[in-house]
């Protein structure tokens, strides 16, 4: 399987730091050395590089690791290959734009059987099931919404029903942005952490690096950052439910809702 890694705050920061500890799971301290890509908005553009080469092999990684791009929200992901072949077509993260605006996804998992019907709007470039889940989800929004950018709550609800509907056909885990806010399902797993003031050390898991927040924050800088496995081993990182989808805005949880029956996960 894939794993994600995801930055929402609330003002632009570099993710130089997260990267460094994800990029060397591509390959280097553990399997997912299919490709790898990162996708950051900046206003209402983006940049956005990929790379079917392993991670911690790539020339481009390295060049993203040592580049202090500053974002409110990126989303980024090191692939294991379940469905499609290792291309750059089939790596993520993907791209798309809908009522003006760029919207970025990436997928961790397996869906079986799922071959919705495409009316043209949104294709797949790539032979992924993420990539068809991706164009489903954004057509289905435009069919709900028509040439009406949806608020943020009612964005969210749409969101989650047609995340019940993709889920049953297996493991959907997956990070979605429109530059605005971060959504993130937690099919099976995923874990976040805010950084905010008293900011401390944070020390990296898959490499030995350091970095001291307080040296590098404002005392108002507030960062949420997702991962599939927690990255550093000296924070406390939250688990989120199997079984929900979140809402992230200006660096912070902002809604979250089940979307497994029994999954502790409730509207707030």
């Amino acid at each position: 399987m894939c794993q994600l890694l995801g930055m929402n705050c609330n003002v632009p920061t570099d993710i130089c730091f997260s990267f460094t500890g994800f990029q060397a799971r591509g390959g280097a301290t553990d399997v997912h050395a299919d490709g790898w890509g990162i996708a950051f908005f900046e206003g209402r553009g983006y940049r956005l590089f990929l790379d079917p080469q392993p991670s911690c092999a790539s020339p481009i990684a390295e060049l993203v690791r040592h580049y202090p791009i500053r974002s409110k929200n990126v989303i980024a992901h090191i692939r294991k290959a379940s469905q499609g072949v290792v291309d750059l077509e089939n790596t993520h993260p993907f791209l798309r734009e809908a009522w003006g605006r760029y919207w970025i996804f990436a997928h961790n998992g397996n869906l079986v059987d799922f071959s919705p019907p495409l009316d043209g709007s949104f294709l797949p470039v790539g032979n992924t099931d993420s990539e068809r889940a991706f164009c489903w989800l954004l057509q289905s929004l435009r069919q709900r919404f028509a040439d009406q950018l949806p608020g943020r709550d009612a964005l969210f609800d749409a969101i989650h029903n047609l995340t019940l509907a993709i889920s049953a056909h297996g493991e959907f885990n997956f990070l979605l942005s429109n530059g605005d806010s971060l959504f993130a399902h937690a099919s099976t797993r995923l874990s976040y952490i805010i950084r905010r003031a008293p900011f401390t050390q944070a020390h990296l898991s898959d490499q030995d690096l350091t970095v001291d927040f307080s040296e590098l924050t404002g005392p108002q800088d507030q960062v949420a950052v997702i991962a599939t496995l927690p990255l550093t081993d000296n924070e406390s990182w939250t688990t989120m439910p199997a079984g929900s989808l979140w809402c992230f805005e200006e660096g912070a949880p902002h809604q979250q809702r089940a979307t497994r029956p029994g999954s502790p996960a409730s509207p707030s």
